[in-house]
């Protein structure tokens, strides 16, 4: 079998699109921590979402690796990637809730494809999204209030705004619509709307809303880079200028994602990596 950490060094480096959850410019260790628990993350997403099972094939699936993570704490795990994980968690002293969350979201996502108001999908946030968070700060070392809620914030946009960049591909691969429904109703928007070649008027306005949120809670939970260690506040940074990006090619866009999907590829990445790191070096 091949080394474990090598593994999740693949699978991060396979999904360079997440690029700072691998925490490019952090030091070697912590790193290596960082891209173990992505490959854990992405995995744990890959049982929910890829491929062609069934609903019940994968809720069974997703038993099975639940049940295989809890031996990173209480025996030793089948497999590979859940090894590099046990590592992980063993030296940092992180403990199981949050792992255990993440399998919980994508057990969710096999029962619940709609959902009814904003405050439905910020609820599911605290299972898909802001579980990695606190995995983050687990790594780094910091388990105090404050930082653990500026990192919710921040995780709960990202997360936002990549359901308003996505919201034609998980209709159309997942049949799942994430835009609250009493939002819809709101603007008048249908399920038709979602398929259109490009976004409705009102469609485009639910958007414009929408991405407002998104945004309301990346800056709300930008000052965590100043509470984390210096050496890795520009791979914090870089969560927040990530999702700031999206939020304003959106806007760019005129809020129609439906025609074309937003995405900085790997030019405009480096671009968001110089940016942090001009602003790190100048105190900006």
């Amino acid at each position: 079998m091949s080394d474990p950490r090598a593994q999740a060094e693949a699978i991060a480096r396979a999904h360079d699109e997440n690029f700072p959850v691998a925490f490019m410019l952090a030091p070697r260790d912590i790193r290596a921590d960082m891209r173990a628990i992505y490959a854990y993350c992405r995995v744990t997403d890959d049982i929910g979402d890829a491929g062609d099972a069934s609903r019940d094939e994968r809720l069974a699936m997703l038993d099975a690796w639940d049940d295989d993570l809890a031996r990173c704490w209480d025996g030793t795990p089948d497999n590979p990637i859940l090894l590099a994980l046990q590592d992980v968690v063993r030296r940092r002293a992180l403990g199981p809730e949050p792992f255990h969350a993440l399998v919980d979201a994508n057990r969710m996502d096999q029962r619940i494809s709609r959902w009814e108001t904003h405050e439905d999908l910020i609820d599911y946030c605290r299972y898909s999204a802001m579980p990695v968070g606190r995995m983050v700060l687990g790594v780094l070392g910091l388990d105090d209030e404050r930082c653990g809620y500026l990192s919710d914030a921040t995780c709960a946009g990202l997360q936002l705004v990549n359901f308003w960049q996505d919201i034609r591909r998980d209709l159309e691969e997942r049949d799942r619509v994430y835009l609250p429904a009493e939002d819809m109703a709101l603007f008048g928007v249908t399920i038709d709307d979602l398929t259109a070649p490009e976004a409705s008027p009102a469609l485009r306005e639910l958007v414009r809303m929408e991405v407002w949120r998104a945004r309301a809670m990346l800056v709300e939970g930008a000052p965590l880079r100043g509470m984390v260690p210096k050496r890795v506040r520009p791979d914090i940074a870089m969560f927040t200028s990530g999702g700031l990006w999206v939020c304003d090619a959106i806007a760019k866009q005129g809020f129609d994602t439906i025609a074309r999907r937003p995405a900085p590829g790997k030019a405009g990445r480096a671009r968001m990596a110089a940016g942090v790191l001009k602003g790190a070096v100048t105190g900006a």
